[in-house]
Formats: C-alpha cells, structure tokens, sequence
C-alpha cells in the first residue's frame, strides 16, 4: 500500500463539495436509485415491510417483457435496474433502454441506441452486455440516464428517453477517444455503469483479453457536456506512480487491459472512489509485461474530484491466472477496541476476503506475501515469488483441491475419464503457473470465487454476504509460430489456420468446440454466410471483442478456414507488408477456456460448486456456509450441490437475504441471521443479475430480470416484480 502527496488535498476538496451540497437532497428510500442500491456498493434495502413471517406470501405483482430476447444467440440480460421517483429503468437484451411505471411495470419510453447511428456505424455495433445504468440530476428539472452500448456512451434524458444533444456528439461519446493512444481499431466499451460525483460521471471499460488490448485508463467525464474532466492512467507514465512497476519503460505505449470492468463505489461524504482493478493483457502470458504491473489487480482509492491517487493494494502480482478483481469494494464499518473503523471489503477470484480501512488503506487483518511456485516452463515468463495471502478472515473459497477428486455422482465410465484427464495434468497448487502440459485452476481465474455481483453488507449486524462459484478450469498453454509480416508459397487455407491460432483460439479452442461463453464454430458456415461473418468480425458480440483492426485479406483467410470456403482456401495466400506491433506478437496462447467437465458435461470435480456465504465483520468469522442452487439435470440427488451463479443478493432490514444468480431459474429468500431458505419462486428463465428492491405507493417491491443466456440456459426478456398480495395488511 501507497500514499501519494495529494491525499489529504483530495480529501478536503470533496469536503468542500460535499458541504457545498452539490448532490442535492438525500434519496428517499423507497428508491434504488444507483447501481446496486447505494454509491457504498452494499446491496442493502432498509425496508421492511416483506420479513421473515410474511416472506413466504410474495406473489408476482407485474412482468414486463422487453420483447427482444436471441434465443438463437444466448442472449441475456445482467441489468440491476435502478428506481427513481416510481419509475424503473433497465436494459434489454438487444442494449435498449426503457423506463417503467415502477408500480405497475406499464412501459413510459423505450430507447433503441441502433436508431440513433448512421448507417455506416450500425455494422461496427457491438452488442454486449449491461449490467447498469446511471442516473444523475440537478434537482431543477435536468434528469439524465447514462449507459453505454456498443463502444458509445450516452446521455439520454430521463423523462422522455430522448439523447441529450449537448452531450458530446448528439447524445453519445465514444469510448475509444481520450484513452492517450490510438485505439480505434480495439474493442472498447462498458459493461458495468459509471459513478456520479457531483457533475461527474466516473467511467471505466471492458476492454480485450488478448494481446491487441486497449488501456483501461479511468476517465470522469462532465454529465452536461460529455468532456473528459480527469484520467487516471492504470498502466503509469513515466513519472507516475507504479510505472517504475514495469520492467519494460516502454509498456505504457502498448500493453493494455488493468481495467474498471466491474464498475464502481464511492465514500461520497469524503470524496474517494474506489475501483478495483482487472489483469494486464495477454491474461496468462507475461513474458512481454515483466513486473509486478501496476496497477493491475489492484484496489484504487482515487480523489473522486481530480482523480489523483490516494492509495492503493495490489492482491496479485504479474497476474497469469486471469485473477481480476471481479467486483468493486463494498464500503463497511468494523469496531475495534470501542472505535468504529469505515473499512473496505473486497472479495476475490481466488476466495479471499481483504479487508482494509477505506481512508488509509491499512489492511484491518495481517498480510502474508507467500513463496509460491515461480518455475514456469513458458519462455519469457518471470514470475513473481511471492503473493499475498490474508491471515483472517478465513476465505470463502477452496484453497487447496486434491489431485484426483472426482464428482461422486458420476457414473463409473465418466469416473474413470475424468481420473485419466487428471494424470495428463500437472498437479493442482496454490498460484501453479500455467503450463505446456495444463494445470487445473481451482481457485480463481476464468470465474471462480467471487464474481461481478458481488457481497451484500447489512449495516444494523455488520454481516457481509459473498455468493461465489468452485469450478475447477484447465489452462493449457500452446506454442504459436511467429507471425511474419509476409507469407509465399501458402494458401488462405494455411494462413486462415494460423490466424485462427492467434485471435480465437483461447476463446474456442483448437478443436473449435467452445467453452464457457464462448459458442462452437463448427458448421458456422450453416448459422453465416461471408457477409455476415465479416460483420460479426468487424462488431464483435457480447464476450467475442471486435476484430475490425484485421486486414480485409486477414479476414478472408479466417473466413476460408471457419466457415470451409474450398473455392478460396486454395488460392495463394501473400499479406499485405504491414508490421505487426511486437508486443502482440506472443509465442504462447490458451487452448481455449475449459471448464474440468465429465464427458457428458457435468462438473469433473466434487459439490458445491456454488455457495453463500456469511461473515460477521465484527469477528472476521464466517457465521453460516451453504451450497446455493443445483444444476436442473442433477435436481433429483439427495444433497444440494450448489451451482454455478451469476448475480448479486440483496440484504433487508426485514431479515431477508434476496438472491437469484442460478441456472436452476429460481430467485430465493433465504434468513440472514441462520441461511435458512424461507421462500423460493420460479422464474420465467434464471435470473443472472442482481434484485432490486423499492417501495411505491406504500408497497415493498423485489424485481429480478430474466434473461438467461448463460451456462446453457434458454434466453429470456422478462423483468418480474414481486409483491405481498393486497390482503395481507402492510406495514409501513
């Protein structure tokens, strides 16, 4: 942890904007007014209206169905809506945005970001995933809802759903300017929404994974204009804090990723906002970023008025695992010795739970920087020695997995090919560097441990709750042959391989099969044809980035070898003499993001594979532990295994923990002092987004969206609401 000179500045510059009252008069709290709730990332509702004796009355009150759902393409919807004032605004499938009668779920306005393109930017679209929106006002009549779509941000107004014309260039900023290099041939976008601070709109990005990544420099932009206003660079200039980080002076220019992903929380009486930090790109290679690579991986306290840093923790070095911190920090209070300490929970991929004071960034519990294995077989690779590991609290997720644990409900054949997979690897250990022969990744990476939903924290008990995944991963690397900057004596066939080799396969695999959100190529050529193919290439969708920096006879090579072009993978193949930038030339990739699964595609390794989890922040003590939904194929088995989940719970002041996230399509309310379940519904498809939870006209609403899409499960469009029925008295 690092201070810099500018902190107690950057302190007393938001206590003068606080005082100056530039927010405005205190949320009411019937609302869901910012992402997750609150600016403090707690998912936490202070209702109480629906408690544990009345819970098991909920009845659904409204659906709204957006009517876009892709159940060709696994569409999904990740939206914690917001609620202001009784209406609702959400995202849809197809990256709409609407507002709704928070009461009646009756649509107000809907916005579709396509309309507002021309003709020659429709094809460049990208449809990607929302799990947010912002909303801002000046308490004079200005409302503004910001999102992003494609690689845009917008402004639209909140009442009529129209773009705000003097944002930026009518209505929407794009995302690649400003970022300090030329990025407009990368994928660059937002899944996650911003933050409001005073008349900032705080914004990170999604960027590439792979080696031709943009920075994930965090940008404040003005919510009335659209102009940048701060950045804060998370690979260092020179002369910036953390740039002495990377061996190479040079990798501010080209290397990429250390990104906000997942979006932000903010002390907003002290000025601070907090992000936490995704890896530097190429994720498993780091032969081309030696260093600890600051300030990847690491938790941001940043002056939230000038973006000047204020400290920092960085919970992994020269990270090769894929190990992001997945969500923001959820803002708490711990008292020692009679003192009450305004403390930062963050937990991790790897199943940890740091804990530090938010002002300072003192860690409330000891650190140790561990000697783990530092051998790597990959050339170029120097790895770290040590990683830091948290004395207490204890974590959430395994630590440790024995080499040949097997599921125990398999049958005997997938048993014994699930032991012959295990000798073929290396042998599982804590921070194991990937490897030619592959290792299983378990915890951590990919999505294990804690995800983007992130904890839930009930300030009345100072309980956090972590809902998480054990999903044991294979990382294997590949060899790749230099790319040269001329081929001879080749045909599109030999070249469209190669290219395959270097820009899809760590997402489909050498055998083209897919993975985890990523779907087969085989016989895509009956789903494409070559127009369309190329427009998907120049696009991208959801987790596939866009490709539009790729030669047109790049992407006819590509063509000839994934869609089976006999007509051209025949012809001869010369490129364009064009220079590659050397840093995204690497000798390595992954085959692919594969999941340890029997060959019938069930979990290789034993139950739960999901879980929630419930600490007392007081003691550091994990009160109560429980598997969290099933997987519907294996619905029948004695024992909850727990699954697989996506999305976030909400906690109440009525004693109720609210979470859906599963793929066995059920939202849950479970007691939050015991875990035990108390009431469960069925949901038109799962619901892999975080509840909100909000009061109108008198009455206590929980809404989920529905979107599926993900882990194999039908698509969906609906937002369901919750309510206690009309008979039962309510209490106010």
């Amino acid at each position: 942890m690092r201070h810099t000179p500018h902190f107690f500045m950057g302190c007393w510059v938001a206590l003068i904007c606080f005082v100056c009252a530039c927010h405005g008069v205190k949320q009411q709290n019937q609302d869901w007014p910012v992402y997750h709730g609150s600016k403090d990332n707690a998912h936490y509702s202070p209702l109480s209206q629906i408690d544990t004796q009345n819970v098991q009355q909920l009845r659904v009150a409204w659906i709204f169905h957006t009517g876009d759902a892709d159940t060709a393409n696994h569409s999904q919807i990740e939206c914690n809506p917001v609620v202001v004032n009784g209406t609702l605004y959400g995202t849809s499938p197809q990256l709409k945005v609407f507002a709704l009668d928070a009461c009646t779920g009756k649509l107000k306005w809907m916005f579709n970001p396509l309309d507002s393109l021309p003709a020659d930017k429709k094809s460049f679209f990208i449809l990607n995933i929302n799990r947010g929106l912002a909303y801002w006002t000046d308490h004079r009549g200005d409302e503004r809802i910001f999102f992003a779509a494609g690689s845009y941000l917008y402004a639209l107004d909140a009442k009529t759903g129209k773009p705000i014309p003097t944002f930026g260039h009518h209505g929407r900023v794009d995302l690649h300017e400003g970022l300090g290099r030329d990025v407009s041939d990368l994928f660059v976008t937002a899944t996650s929404p911003g933050i409001i601070y005073c008349d900032l709109l705080i914004m990170g990005s999604r960027v590439d994974e792979g080696p031709a990544a943009a920075p994930g420099h965090i940008r404040a932009y003005d919510v009335r204009t659209g102009q940048i206003k701060w950045i804060f660079h998370t690979i260092p200039y020179p002369g910036e804090v953390g740039y002495d980080s990377w061996q190479d002076p040079n990798a501010w220019k080209h290397i990429g990723g250390a990104n906000a992903w997942s979006g932000f929380s903010m002390d907003e009486k002290r000025g601070i906002v907090y992000a936490s930090l995704g890896s530097a790109s190429f994720d498993f290679y780091g032969g081309k970023r030696l260093g600890n690579n600051l300030f990847a991986d690491c938790i941001l306290a940043l002056d939230a008025a000038t973006g000047k840093l204020l400290w920092y923790y960085q919970t992994t070095h020269h990270d090769v695992w894929d190990g992001d911190l997945p969500t923001p920090p959820t803002l708490v209070s711990v008292k020692r010795n009679g003192k009450t300490i305004d403390a930062l929970a963050q937990p991790t991929k790897r199943g940890y739970l740091f804990l530090f004071d938010r002002v300072n960034g003192q860690s409330l519990y000891p650190i140790r920087e561990i000697p783990v294995p530092h051998q790597s077989d990959l050339e170029g690779e120097v790895l770290s020695p040590t990683q830091p590991v948290p004395v207490a609290p204890a974590p959430f997720g395994m630590q440790q997995l024995r080499r040949y644990a097997v599921n125990p409900f398999l049958p005997e054949a997938s048993r014994e090919a699930v032991l012959q997979k295990w000798k073929q690897l290396d042998s599982p250990q804590l921070f194991a560097p990937p490897s030619l022969r592959g290792i299983v990744l378990l915890p951590g990476g990919m999505d294990g441990g804690a995800e983007w939903g992130g904890a839930a924290y009930d300030p009345e008990t100072h309980w956090l709750y972590v809902n998480s995944n054990r999903m044991a991963w294979i990382i294997q690397m590949i060899p790749l042959q230099p790319t040269q900057t001329k081929y001879s004596h080749r045909t599109y066939l030999d070249a469209g391989k190669q290219l395959y080799q270097q820009y899809c396969m760590s997402c489909h695999g050498a055998d083209r099969k897919g993975g985890q959100n990523y779907p087969s190529l085989l016989q895509v050529n009956r789903k494409y044809d070559t127009t369309q193919f190329y427009a998907l290439l120049n696009s991208g969708r959801r987790m596939m980035p866009s490709f539009s920096r790729l030669r047109a006879d790049q992407k006819r090579a590509i063509a000839s070898f994934i869609l089976n072009i006999p007509s051209l993978q025949t012809k001869p193949y010369v490129a364009a003499d064009t220079q590659i930038d050397p840093y995204w030339n690497l000798p390595y990739t992954i085959n692919g993001y594969t999941k340890f699964l029997s060959p019938e595609g069930w979990p290789a390794i034993p139950p739960p594979w999901g879980q929630l989890t419930a600490y007392d922040l007081q003691t550091g003590q994990i009160k109560w532990q429980i598997p969290l939904g099933y997987y519907p194929y294996m619905h029948d088995k004695d024992t909850l295994t727990g699954a697989e989940n996506y999305g976030g719970a909400v906690v109440t002041a009525g004693g109720l923990l609210f979470i859906a996230a599963t793929p066995d399509g059920k939202i849950r309310a479970f007691h939050k002092r015991t875990g035990k379940l108390l009431w469960q519904a069925n949901l038109p498809a799962p619901g892999f987004a975080t509840p909100a939870i909000y009061s109108c006209n008198g009455k206590e609403y929980v809404v989920i969206a529905c979107g599926g899409g993900k882990l194999n499960t039908p698509s969906g469009d609906a937002y369901v609401a919750f309510a206690l029925p009309d008979s039962i008295p309510l209490k106010n």
